[in-house]
């Protein structure tokens, strides 16, 4: 129990607590079923799931005129998660495109009662995330350089407004608050009842209780939904269903990786220093001590989050399922779990001292392994979608709602949103994993947001590269879709420790001495995570010359080929390999592997093309072997001539390497000399071993991704998620030598492309340097000229060779010319920045040119600064 001085209970003993809160803007009682009693055997959709997030679906689609919109709820709306959230409304979050999952959700809650006629019970005082720290206020200020290039509202400010807009704050810790004004909360019952309102309004079909008890997809892709009042033919399904979506799931085959949390929140009596208030209070986030905090009549509602060792989970809907008839129920209340934050909230709000207790929730809310929801289409299963894993789902339900209902409607997503991309988890996503990572980001909900930061539970798993445990001790390793790779290598003496932070940490010069090590010696990375592909079959060179922007290569050569969306957006840059006639090997990024795979699966169905595509991404390992001496190691390896005239530049060969048999390709993303050696997984440990032993007399060494993001920014070298995306076209992102509009074949994005070059573009990708202190950009920081935002970076690095910061970024085409002056934000100040010809650095192949017509390489224009390193 609570100890003296804390929030007294009113004499009531935990199990006398009310099973269902009667504040909050709750309802008592049940919703008695409204939808009409016809039932429909067609549907061009079916949502299943009744919580805010299906509903919102369906009035989106509903509302964007598609007809024959199903949606099933097994029990009645709300049910679930959704009836007793807090009903947290905000703008802010630290992932770009999320923001404007937000920013639509609150945009759509401002005018939805009007729309319908619905009370939805919205506030919006606005909200203050306290700083009573300075590594939290730099933690701000990093978040404030991301936010003036969007439309929300936020600001830095100052204690005296903190206290003049929350007067019952103790002021004594308080450095700074980060201010939302349109923030707020909303009736989470009332927010669903409107929206199914609108729904019904144009044309959705509302069906409760429907449970659905079987799902059979049928050969053309279309689904029987079967339910005990009927059978629904389906063109797709959509899984809004909470957590209940686990169930759903295995109706198909699927193990989605989802976990419920009990979390818990009190609501207190009237509190007469609140009552006396001329105006409601902003919602209060304390990040220290770990809750938030809000108005709730005159009274105040607080919600901790508690740490991964107190928080608990409810396993055992994992392994047995969801209690049958489980609904509108509760957990037992646990105090003493939140005792803890209790106090720090009452350090903090000294009123709460003396207040009464009359509500204690504690429900399930359903975590994914990162806390971010799974939306969008489902790898390997046609038509089948997911909107799932939402532990804040009343903020991101209207915005959801949108973005998956124009994905569905025009074929692709409206913005880039792959952080929420179901296809982020695959087969190594255990049920261990996602219960000690969800019980991680629980517990972590409110620790300190660092650029590069890593998180260690549940790892490593068994997606691990050959050379993990000949690695792993002289390394930083970072978490990649389930691999661990690593990041940058120590040197005894050197800090070997994490070590995050808003500027230059350990790992600043150990990675400079990795970048010195390729450009003048020769290097070893393990690029094991890539996603591999293998297409084959009498259709393949069709379907790539579909799906690609670029010319198919010849047999036994490599290029660089982007799949555009139907808009003319970046899908998806792939290498794609030709090694025997009709036969490719294709080659994505870690990040992007099934979600790549989907949308390759999904043209060849439609299309009808004869095709194999098979998933080799486990099996076959890859070491990146670059530097100016790479060529003279892997020849001592190797029978096959690697001489320029023999192997030359983007070509492929299948080889072996000591007897090891590869498949290796005249490429590196470092720019440098280089090749990427193919190979079965259980030979890495054995070629890595092999190539290193060569190479002693060359120097040879590891080098991390860090160095290589170095390396690669250096050659203007464009990273897919980075400046290209679904953000993005190829024109303005500077890949016009890859795209081939004078090509035969109508590749997908073509005559969108057509039309954008035709009416001229409005921003540009550039490059650009600037001279910093100890900080660097890591991407999306805000752009100023003459005082106005006029764009973002998209990333950035240090670079070794003229020690200055150097970023992408994209500007107005008007402010895109070389030597031009503008401004970039660091840590809330603005360090001026230069555009510059690209590359920086020229890569090998165009310095080989160079020399070969006697001229000189920007390397040896002037001294090199490496010798500093």
């Amino acid at each position: 129990m609570l100890r003296p001085g804390a929030l007294r209970l009113r004499g009531l003993a935990l199990r006398d607590f009310p099973r269902r809160p009667s504040s909050a803007g709750l309802r008592e009682g049940q919703e008695s079923p409204a939808s009409p009693p016809e039932w429909k055997d067609r549907a061009e959709t079916v949502i299943i799931g009744g919580g805010c997030v299906g509903v919102s679906l369906a009035y989106h689609l509903a509302k964007a005129g598609m007809r024959d919109v199903v949606l099933m709820e097994k029990s009645e709306l709300t049910a679930g998660s959704t009836w007793h959230a807090a009903g947290l409304t905000t703008y802010f979050h630290p992932g770009i495109n999320l923001k404007k999952i937000h920013y639509d959700s609150i945009k759509l809650y401002e005018r939805l009662e009007e729309e319908t006629g619905q009370v939805v019970g919205f506030h919006q005082p606005g909200s203050i995330r306290l700083a009573t720290t300075p590594v939290r206020v730099d933690e701000f200020k990093y978040q404030m350089t991301r936010t003036n290039w969007h439309a929300t509202e936020q600001y830095i400010i100052e204690p005296e407004k903190i206290h003049e807009l929350f007067p019952l704050l103790n002021m004594n810790k308080i450095l700074a608050g980060l201010y939302n004004p349109g923030d707020g909360h909303i009736d989470p019952y009332s927010l669903t009842m409107a929206l199914a309102a609108g729904a019904r309004k144009y044309g959705a079909l509302l069906k409760y209780p429907a449970p659905v008890t079987s799902l059979k997809p049928r050969p053309d892709g279309t689904w029987d939904v079967e339910t005990p009042q009927g059978s629904v033919r389906a063109n797709r399904i959509v899984n809004a269903a909470g957590f209940w979506a686990r169930e759903v799931g295995k109706m198909i085959g699927l193990d989605h990786p989802l976990i419920p949390v009990q979390h818990q929140y009190v609501v207190t009596s009237t509190i007469p220093e609140v009552k006396a208030l001329k105006r409601e209070l902003p919602v209060l986030r304390d990040l220290e001590g770990s809750y938030y905090l809000r108005q709730e009549r005159d009274g105040l509602l607080f919600g901790p989050y508690e740490s991964q060792e107190k928080m608990k989970l409810q396993a055992s809907w994992v392994t047995h399922g969801v209690p049958p008839g489980f609904g509108k129920e509760l957990f037992e209340s646990d105090l003493d779990r939140i005792s803890d934050h209790l106090e720090a909230a009452m350090e903090m709000i000294p009123v709460l001292k003396k207040a009464d207790i009359i509500n204690v929730v504690n429900g399930p809310i359903t975590y994914s392994p990162d806390i971010l929801p799974m939306v969008g289409p489902h790898q390997g299963v046609r038509n089948y979608w997911v909107a799932i894993g939402f532990g804040y789902g009343i903020i991101h339900a209207g915005g959801v709602g949108k973005f998956l209902s124009d994905w569905i409607l025009h074929g692709e997503p409206p913005f880039d949103l792959i952080e929420l991309d179901p296809n982020r988890y695959g087969k190594w996503t255990t049920t261990q994993y996602t219960e000690a990572k969800a019980r991680e980001s629980y517990g972590f909900n409110n620790i300190v947001g660092y650029p590069k930061e890593e998180r260690f539970a549940g790892r490593p798993t068994q997606r691990v590269s050959g050379l993990y445990k000949t690695l792993k001790s002289k390394c930083s390793m970072g978490f990649h879709a389930g691999w661990e790779q690593p990041h940058w290598f120590y040197k005894p003496g050197q800090d070997t420790q994490y070590r995050p932070s808003f500027r230059r940490t350990n790992w600043f010069e150990p990675v400079g001495c990795e970048y010195k090590q390729v450009m003048q010696r020769v290097g070893v990375i393990d690029l094991s995570p890539f996603g591999k592909f293998n297409i084959k079959g009498r259709g393949s060179t069709q379907l790539l010359d579909h799906l690609c922007a670029n010319v198919i290569p010849k047999v036994g050569f490599t290029n660089i080929s982007h799949m555009l969306t139907p808009r003319g957006r970046v899908y998806a840059e792939l290498t794609v390999s030709q090694q025997s006639p009709g036969e490719f090997l294709l080659i994505t990024g870690s990040g992007s592997e099934l979600h790549d795979l989907r949308w390759i699966e999904e043209a060849a169905f439609r299309g009808g093309y004869d095709v194999e595509i098979q998933n080799i991404t486990d099996e076959f390992g890859v070491l990146g072997v670059a530097g100016p001496y790479a060529r003279r190691v892997l020849q001592k390896l190797t029978s096959e001539d690697l001489s320029d005239d023999v192997f030359k530049f983007l070509q492929t060969k299948s080889l072996n390497i000591s007897d090891i048999p590869v498949t290796a390709i005249r490429i590196s993303y470092t720019g440098e000399l280089g090749w990427e050696l193919y190979h079965r997984r259980e030979d890495s440990a054995a070629l890595y071993e092999r190539i290193m032993s060569a190479g002693q007399e060359e120097g040879i060494r590891d080098f991390g991704t860090y160095a290589l993001n170095a390396l690669r920014l250096e050659k203007a070298f464009r990273a897919w998620g980075s400046e290209m995306n679904c953000d993005t076209n190829p024109l303005e992102a500077g890949l016009e030598y890859f795209v081939k509009l004078n090509k035969p074949a109508d590749f997908i994005g073509k005559q969108a492309l057509k039309q954008i070059k035709a009416e001229g573009l409005k921003r540009r990708l550039v490059c650009l340097t600037l001279a910093t202190d100890d900080v660097d950009p890591e991407g999306n920081e805000s752009i100023w000229y003459k005082g106005k935002v006029v764009g973002n970076t998209t990333s950035g690095s240090y670079s070794y060779s003229i020690q200055k910061s150097l970023a992408f970024a994209y500007v107005p085409v008007q402010l895109s010319e070389v030597g031009q002056q503008v401004e970039v934000e660091l840590l809330g100040k603005n360090y001026p920045a230069t555009i510059i010809q690209e590359p920086l650095v020229l890569t090998e192949p165009a310095r080989a040119r160079l020399q070969k017509h006697g001229k000189k390489t920007n390397l040896e224009k002037g001294p090199s600064r490496m010798t500093k390193l």
